[in-house]
């Protein structure tokens, strides 16, 4: 039996560092060193080993993603993705916050990874408007799992109420 959409994409309001899924999708800074938000937390419950790890893979461009192990987290492993700084609209943002989903479902479908988790990525300190990088994500989710069957549940993390919300709004309009 066909899966649908629906039941490939779930929304959580709760914290990503606890999920036992396949692989964690952090929202790093472009060294791959740690930072705040949500990058803290991953690198923070993890243990050293990730920065220690993190240091060997050279950083990471914008739009683009790496793989590393979970060590404490009970993931398996950690999609790295660095997500644009929002500068008005004008510099690509969207494109680059869309290859930020794109690379990261990637990797992990040539992982072999079948369950994923993602934050609201530049959302928080890279200040990307939460609607418009909600609509990106969803968008680019859908699209990949229309045609790649190999991941079988994406869930969006939401660290609070009023970004489950629009999560769950933008998801129940585009499936």
């Amino acid at each position: 039996m066909e899966t649908s959409l629906k039941d490939r994409i779930d929304i959580v309001h709760g914290d990503i560092t606890k999920l036992k899924v396949d692989a964690i999708v952090n929202a790093a800074n472009s060294s791959l060193l740690g930072g705040g938000g949500v990058d803290g937390a991953i690198h923070h419950a993890a243990g050293p080993e990730l920065l220690e790890y993190c240091r060997k893979l050279n950083g990471c461009p914008t739009g683009d993603a790496k793989l590393s192990p979970g060590f404490k987290l009970p993931a398996k492993y950690i999609i790295h993705t660095v997500g644009p700084v929002w500068r008005g609209g004008n510099y690509d943002e969207e494109v680059l916050l869309a290859n930020c989903y794109r690379n990261s479902l990637e990797l992990a479908a040539a992982n072999k990874i079948k369950t994923i988790a993602f934050p609201a990525i530049s959302t928080g300190i890279y200040g990307y408007p939460l609607e418009e990088a909600t609509k990106v994500a969803v968008r680019v989710v859908k699209d990949f799992l229309t045609t790649n069957k190999s991941i079988e549940k994406i869930i969006f993390v939401c660290f609070d109420s009023n970004t489950y919300n629009i999560y769950e709004k933008m998801i129940s309009k585009a499936i």
